[in-house]
């Protein structure tokens, strides 16, 4: 929280953005409204943060419109003619833009009636979902239209169903995905409409991540909340257009604001509710989720084909606790991509224990990585040093306090600044020469810079992940390279690291990915890398703890009642006692069943006996007043077979103890 750790992570930065590892994108990106900043993929697979929750879905009917694209799909038909498409998060249904099938997945029509309305309807699935959402509790199969036709809604409780055949199938009865690509539809929630080529929207796209493993085989498609709907959104022909208005200051938003609540001029009663109720405060949130109400509304539009609770995993913040959502916002990145077989290569250099976390759950963590979302929006903590023109033309990467020095020098004498800003940056000036200034936000956001063409230059209001601050520990804890030098030299790469398995994906990862990355951006550390011989790694081995349970196997908790107070443990059998129990019962990278009568037993057997042993040789040699003569030994060759029997275990046993302390094997070591 110095300015010298800051100053560090800043020269780390500009060393980034000088190599073109450093930039600003807008993307779909996991967002916390209830800490109100986004989150990067790391922060996201965080112990815990997946939860199962149950939530409403709706298998939603798009239906068809009927033109010379579409007219074959109508053929023999005299219903309506329905897309299904399922949703585990109906708050997104008025952000629709499209419908994503699989081109080669195979489909089917099928004629039946809409379970909550009784309306006849001709609905479009994948042909291998078909017994999933054609349940037999609720549906039976029939062979000929003539007993559709005299289907009751009112007097049955089962529904009848029948694929309908086209002759243009190469497979009597299904088609390929591809058929159905360009087929519009009707817009299912009409509350708005994209401010930019709507002409585009409510299209049928393809989507290599469409599946038929749930659902229905088509996947709603809201490319301003979800990363793969942007992306296959953007590779369509037209493009199809995010679901994006445009507010009273005339900025394109989306329909749900950074709170998490629908924007107010939203229709249907919608404006102003949180889009999920754990977002109200405690004892706010109405007896229905905005989920529920949508849900309602389509069964009685005759626009859902299904309604149900679901139990599945979804990503929760790890700050809050609460729910995050994917969200479309303007980000720095860090380009981890761009280094990323180099990540993998050098993990495979590292000593990893237990070995199957580095190959397994941090190499394939490496193998799917994605650029490192830096920024987030909080007021205060270490700043990104970068400041910008207001037309975002013209920008500045600050790499140390004295750049920061000079360009704020510059500022004063561009005749840019008006007399309210320049006596702040007077003032900054001063603050710096009597090392007071705070690098901190919010007050580095005082700072305003002159670009080269004479603009002024605001900062970028982001700050940076605070897990770039932990990873950034071997130089910034140097204040490396302004000073230290040498100091950093000689403990870099670091011999060893412990934590939590749960830092694979946290401390491990950004100490990884920011060594390998100055590995090539910056000068110093390429010099002291090769130096030290060092290929680029910021750590040779490292040792993933596990945990420490209860004797019976279960975590450990104040409310369950057994939890061990480790300072009292210590006092009763004492420091040594316990280490050597838990090292020598399980490997630091095992889970620890911890009993306080085995720690006893430990203490009584080993350093009981040890004890004892010890005593009764201090205690004869005393009264023989025993003393050894170094000078005058008895050569070990000429010494009894039981001394020489007993040396020579000696030896073994310091050999094989050595050899598992350089394998990073504590408990072989202690078992010996």
């Amino acid at each position: 929280y110095h300015n010298e750790y800051i100053e560090t992570l800043w020269w780390i930065l500009k060393s980034f953005y000088d190599k073109g590892l450093l930039y600003k994108g807008y993307t779909i990106q996991p967002y916390s409204p209830a800490a109100g900043t986004g989150l990067s993929s790391h922060e996201l697979n965080q112990p815990g943060t997946y939860k199962d929750v149950s939530d409403t879905t709706v298998v939603a009917q798009f239906k068809v419109l009927r033109n010379p694209q579409s007219e074959r799909f109508f053929t023999g038909i005299s219903t309506d003619l329905f897309l299904l498409a399922w949703t585990t998060t109906p708050w997104t249904l008025p952000s629709n833009t499209a419908l994503a099938v699989g081109k080669n997945i195979a489909y089917i029509s099928v004629k039946t009636f809409n379970q909550y309305t009784g309306h006849p309807a001709t609905v479009i699935l994948a042909n291998e979902l078909q017994e999933k959402v054609f349940t037999r509790k609720k549906y039976y199969e029939v062979s000929t239209d003539e007993e559709l036709k005299a289907f009751d809604f009112a007097s049955s409780n089962n529904i009848p169903y029948k694929v309908h055949k086209y002759s243009f199938s190469e497979i009597p009865g299904f088609y390929l995905g591809a058929q159905l690509l360009d087929i519009r539809y009707e817009q299912l929630l009409t509350y708005a409409l994209p401010y930019q080529n709507a002409e585009n929207a409510f299209r049928v796209i393809a989507g290599d991540f469409v599946t038929t493993e749930d659902g229905t085989g088509i996947v709603h498609t809201a490319p301003t909340f979800g990363a793969d709907d942007a992306r296959v959104a953007k590779l369509a022909t037209p493009e199809i257009p995010p679901m994006l208005v445009l507010d009273e200051k005339g900025n394109a938003v989306p329909l749900v604001d950074l709170q998490g609540k629908f924007i107010a001029s939203l229709g249907g009663n919608y404006g102003g509710k949180y889009v999920k109720n754990e977002y109200y405060a405690d004892g706010e949130a109405p007896e229905r989720s905005v989920d529920v109400e949508l849900a309602i509304q389509l069964k009685e539009e005759n626009k859902a084909f299904k309604v149900e609770k679901y139990v599945h995993t979804y990503p929760h913040c790890w700050r809050t606790d609460k729910p995050i959502l994917y969200y479309p916002l303007d980000s720095w990145f860090i380009k981890t991509t761009a280094v990323k077989e180099k990540m993998v290569a050098l993990n495979k250099t590292i000593n990893w224990k237990p070995e199957a976390t580095g190959t397994g759950r941090f190499g394939n963590w490496l193998e799917n990585l994605v650029d490192w979302n830096l920024s987030r929006s909080r007021y205060w903590g270490t700043p990104l040093p970068i400041w910008r023109t207001v037309d975002g033309l013209e920008e500045k990467c600050i790499g140390s306090i004295q750049e920061l020095k000079d360009e704020l020098n510059s500022a004063v004498g561009s005749g840019v600044l008006s007399e309210e800003e320049l006596a702040k940056t007077h003032s900054i000036i001063q603050s710096f020469n009597h090392s007071k200034f705070d690098l901190h936000r919010p007050y580095v956001d005082d700072v305003i810079l002159v670009s080269a063409k004479g603009e002024k230059m605001i900062r970028e209001l982001d700050l940076i992940d605070v897990w770039f601050d932990s990873g950034a520990m071997p130089y910034a804890q140097w204040h490396f390279p302004f000073e230290n030098k040498e100091e950093f030299e000689n403990a870099y790469p670091a011999d060893f690291i412990a934590e939590g398995v749960d830092q694979t994906r946290g401390w491990f990862f950004t100490l990884h990915a920011i060594a390998v990355m100055l590995s090539e951006s910056s000068e110093e550390i390429k010099a002291i890398n090769k130096h030290v011989n060092n290929p680029g790694v910021a750590y040779k081995n490292v040792v993933s703890n596990g945990l420490v349970l209860d004797k019976n196997g279960n975590k450990m908790s104040k409310r369950l009642g057994n939890a061990v107070d480790p300072f009292s443990t210590i006092d009763t059998y004492s420091a040594d006692a316990t280490r050597w129990y838990m090292i020598s019962n399980a490997s630091p990278w095992d889970n620890l069943k911890f009993s306080l009568e085995g720690l006893d037993e430990v203490r009584r057997k080993f350093f009981g006996t040890l004890y004892n042993t010890y005593s009764f040789f201090a205690l004869y040699a005393n009264i023989d007043k025993f003393i050894i003569d170094l000078n005058n030994q008895t050569p070990v060759a000429q010494r009894s077979e039981l001394d020489r029997w007993i040396l020579s275990l000696l030896q073994a046993l310091t050999a094989e103890v050595d050899e598992s302390y350089n394998a990073y094997e504590p408990t072989k070591a202690a078992r010996a």
